[in-house]
């Protein structure tokens, strides 16, 4: 069924409802209305990562991860199989009629704003802070979910729009100020490519205000831009409770029947919260008109009509038996196994157990469940953490000793000990060990959503980039044993490993790697396969090079616009292999030939990038093919190469090959200051490698991106 026929259906059945049920149906738990034989049915559902907080389902590594493998494909594969086990869960409940919260079928995923300042909690929920990689990646992970049948699979949601980063103690009454080229260059270009490549169901509000207009209720932003300027036809919901936020915290409306008003007025379709309660209070006073209560109401049943929830469709048949079925878990897997990013390695990597007769597995996170998943999480009946991992892994045939070391944050374990209390035998064991894994990090109560975390700092974001301090004692012990250590540093963001860069023979960064992130790691640890990861995100030296994290500017923030040196930069992740780019050139061909490693519905320029490369050593390997660009007669480029393009590539043992990446226009086009999109200039140089062209990178990989130059 198409938009055209479902709107009609819509329209007719609406056009039924009294002007009660329609206003009763624009709540995010809508009642049922039983003389029309409409269902209750709740639009609150979430698979960030996994079907999340309804029970049982596979628990895929959190965003952040998957954005570290740079891995269009398995994004839309990943979200297949959580769209499949929502359709199967949905079955089920729908079958016992029961209409809870997260047992719907419209998901409120993904999350695609820009990471720009590593201290926010919920940058993990994200793809990383560059707008082109979470554009490729968020249009991936829509269409996975939505599916391309004539029935909507499960119906996504562009969150949170837009110019929403944090700080998350500040979000009910924060106005992110952002500059027309910010806007139109960082902010807001991955919800225009959900919205006109990916054809996404539906976007949320964020809970801030941008540039004076809560998001929620901002004519700018979603008649505007989303609307008008981008054609999107979908439904827009607001974040929970953000509605409220217009008159208790923005103090932009008085009562609660004006906040409505401004909400519904701006386009806002579907209220999660309770201030939609006073639309009818709203067209009573003459606030809203009953042909805007209407219109919202038919789009939320025209989604409904095209996810088949009257008409039915093939999807009905899902049963439950794939619910965290073995291909799922297979998939799981695989996908931390590609989101791993091997920071440093001085050879001690992969380990042969064969070689080793005992192994010392310390830290909070080497046992942690937590550890594993992130937030917005399901429920997995198996959590492989690393220490399960490894002693599963090496069985019988190697010794294994752990050690807690410390607490995740506080200073004891144990309340009536002495401070550090787990200190001395996390030494005894790196002592007893012939390696030491040390697994550190942080979870979801140490970086995660304001409200919905214990967060021990500040309402879900870091105060530093810094381990707490009881983490950081553990390092120190652990490393004057003198024995070897290997690093798994488990967080969803940057970390300070200033430490461990100079004092540790290797370091992972294994983000929250999902219910099978155990697996995952003893397979890269011991080399059965090699990480192949990339940061997502820059890792900073300091805090003190960043602008002030109420500072919406992008100036000095993110690889893009940096000013400093940076201590592991984005886009970089080493291999057990050496791959070389031995050359490139820039090549024209059709405009309308489609790229396998680029999705259908990108704009593609005419040129394309073919590089050979060559895997030097006896290691298999997967690779991210990364290509930058700089726009070198135009004033208004960034200041730094920004990636244009990438592609996965598998490289055996001594294996050489050639590559094709597709160039997309917008490679060609520069941001002025009123926002305006445009190609300026004629000379361009493009960077081919297998990471950023910076001079850290470089020194780094001992590798130098290949450069080719185009005159247009």
């Amino acid at each position: 069924m198409n938009r055209v026929e479902a709107r009609k259906k819509a329209e007719a059945l609406v056009y039924q409802m009294t002007l009660e049920e329609r206003a009763s149906q624009l709540r995010y738990d809508a009642p049922a209305i039983k003389r029309l034989n409409i269902p209750a049915y709740n639009w609150w559902n979430e698979a960030l990562h996994g079907v999340a907080r309804a029970g049982q389902a596979t628990v895929f590594p959190q965003a952040i991860g998957m954005a570290a493998t740079f891995d269009k494909e398995l994004l839309e594969q990943v979200a297949d199989a959580v769209a499949t086990e929502g359709r199967a869960k949905y079955n089920a409940y729908a079958a016992c009629n029961d209409r809870d919260i997260y047992k719907g079928l419209t998901f409120w995923a993904p999350n695609v704003n820009i990471f720009r300042d590593p201290r926010w909690g919920r940058g993990h929920e994200t793809y990383g802070e560059d707008p082109y990689l979470t554009a490729r990646l968020g249009v991936a992970y829509v269409k996975g979910l939505q599916g391309n049948g004539d029935t909507m699979k499960v119906a996504a949601c562009a969150k949170h729009y837009a110019v929403h980063s944090g700080p998350e103690a500040l979000r009910h009454e924060f106005d992110a100020q952002a500059s027309e080229k910010d806007m139109r260059e960082t902010y807001l270009p991955a919800f225009e490519a959900l919205v006109k490549e990916a054809g996404v169901e539906a976007v949320m509000g964020a809970y801030n205000r941008t540039n004076g207009e809560p998001c929620c209720g901002s004519k700018t932003l979603i008649d505007d831009i989303l609307r008008k300027e981008w054609g999107y036809e979908g439904h827009f919901v607001s974040d929970c409770w953000a509605i409220r936020d217009f008159h208790e915290s923005h103090m932009v409306t008085t009562l609660p029947e004006e906040s409505a008003a401004m909400a519904i007025n701006a386009g806002c379709d579907l209220n999660c919260g309770v201030t939609y309660l006073y639309i009818l209070k709203a067209y009573e006073a003459g606030l809203v008109s009953e042909e805007t209560i209407t219109e919202a109401a038919i789009r939320l049943y025209t989604t409904r009509y095209l996810l088949g929830l009257f008409d039915g469709s093939a999807y009905d048949a899902i049963s439950y038996d794939k619910v965290e079925c073995s291909a799922h878990l297979a998939l799981a897997q695989k996908a931390a196994e590609e989101s791993v990013v091997l920071l440093k390695n001085d050879g001690i990597l992969p380990m042969d157990k064969k070689n080793l007769k005992t192994i010392g597995i310390i830290g909070p996170n080497a046992n942690s469940r937590a550890a594993l998943i992130g937030n917005y999480h399901g429920t997995a009946s198996e959590y492989v953490t690393i220490q399960d991992g490894i002693m599963r892994y090496v069985g019988e045939d190697v010794r294994v000793l752990t050690s807690i070391g410390c607490d995740l944050f506080r200073d004891r374990t144990e309340p009536l000990a002495l401070q550090q209390d787990r200190l001395m035998e996390a030494r005894i064991v790196a002592e007893q060990s012939d390696v030491v894994l040390l697994c550190l990090g942080l979870d979801e109560t140490l970086e995660g959503e304001e409200g919905d975390t214990g967060n021990s700092y500040a309402s879900g974001d870091k105060e530093s980039l810094l381990l707490p301090e009881s983490q950081r004692l553990l390092m120190e012990t652990v490393k004057e044993t003198g024995k070897p250590v290997v690093l798994c540093m488990m967080a969803g963001s940057d970390i300070d490993l200033s430490y461990a860069s100079e004092h540790y023979n290797a370091i992972l960064q294994t983000w929250y790697p999902g219910g099978q992130g155990g697996h995952a790691l003893a397979r890269i640890l011991f080399g059965e396969i090699s990480p192949s990861g990339k940061l997502p995100v820059t890792f900073y030296e300091t805090l003190e090079e960043l602008p002030e994290f109420t500072d919406y500017t992008m100036q000095g923030r993110t690889y893009r616009y940096m000013k400093q040196e940076a201590q592991y930069p984005f886009g970089y992740g080493l291999t057990y292999g050496n791959a070389k780019v031995c050359e490139a050139a820039i090549v024209q061909s059709n405009k309308s030939e489609a790229d396998k490693n680029t999705d259908a519905t990108e704009t593609l320029s005419e040129y394309r990038i073919c590089a050979k490369v060559k895997n030097e050593s006896t290691f298999a390997i997967e690779e991210v093919l990364q290509v930058y660009v700089k726009k070198e007669d135009s004033s208004f480029d960034t200041p730094h190469p920004s990636l244009c393009a990438f592609g996965r590539i598998t490289l055996g043992a001594k294996e050489e090959k050639e590559v094709q990446l597709a160039i997309p226009v917008s490679a060609f086009e520069v941001v002025d200051e009123e926002g305006k999109r445009f190609v300026d200039g004629t000379h361009y140089r493009f960077y081919v490698g297998f990471s950023q062209p910076d001079a850290k990178s470089i020194a780094l990989t001992g590798e130098k991106p290949v450069e080719v130059g185009l005159v247009l």
